[in-house]
């Protein structure tokens, strides 16, 4: 039975990590949505659109093309990064004996059987996959862009045009931002290699630096709306 409820516990514990981690970015995205300015993300949509108009109305592809090959080159060496990482953490699962002895020298509530550091090990797989694939998708976004922004296509209204090359612009860029996001969570996940308590723990500690960063900083204060007095 102490076996069976330390399972339970540690599922429970993973249960409420997500829940936090799911409900930091909802609070979020319910912020980019009512005021923009408040977040780096309602900034840079702001940024990206701006940019859009004015490279597509100077006719400028060259500056286009650069900017969205860096932003490429990023999404690509993330994608990378994640298939690296995940191979990485596939070989653990061929030393799950040895390694679930020592790592869980720490664990003194959750479970510490070989079978729970294979769900572990899994989990922080599919954490690193998702980001593969969302990273991928920003890729692929990326170079729709870099062909639409060029278009001469006279039928075809500016405004339309140029609404047109933001949303798969600002799609490109919030798909990257998930990937990110699923980085973020690989660091509560790691931790609840070594404890259920470390897990919770971290993803505190998490949640409160992401929204640092999330944050627009004060420096930008001058962008936000002034309430009327």
């Amino acid at each position: 039975m102490d076996a069976y409820f330390s399972h339970i516990f540690d599922f429970v514990c993973l249960a409420f990590s997500l829940a936090l981690f799911l409900g930091y970015n909802l609070y979020i995205g319910r912020k980019l949505k009512t005021n923009p300015l408040y977040t780096i993300q309602g900034v840079s949509e702001t940024a990206r659109r701006e940019w859009a108009a004015g490279v597509m109305r100077a006719g400028d592809g060259i500056l286009a093309v650069q900017t969205l090959r860096n932003s490429t080159m990023v999404a690509s060496f993330m994608a990378s990064t994640s298939t690296l990482l995940a191979l990485g953490v596939l070989s653990l699962s061929a030393q799950a004996e040895h390694v679930a002895e020592t790592w869980h020298v720490l664990n003194l509530v959750g479970a510490a059987s070989q079978g729970m550091l294979m769900i572990k090990i899994l989990a922080l797989m599919l954490d690193l996959f998702f980001a593969f694939f969302c990273f991928l998708s920003s890729i692929r976004l990326y170079n729709h862009v870099g062909f639409m922004i060029n278009t001469c296509d006279g039928s075809v209204a500016e405004d339309v045009k140029i609404a047109f090359v933001t949303a798969h612009l600002n799609s490109a860029a919030h798909q990257f931002h998930t990937g990110m996001r699923a980085f973020y969570f690989m660091v509560p996940l790691v931790f609840w290699v070594f404890g259920s308590v470390l897990l919770i723990l971290s993803t505190a500690a998490m949640i409160a630096v992401v929204h640092i960063l999330d944050k627009t900083p004060h420096a930008s204060s001058a962008l936000l709306p002034r309430r009327p007095s």
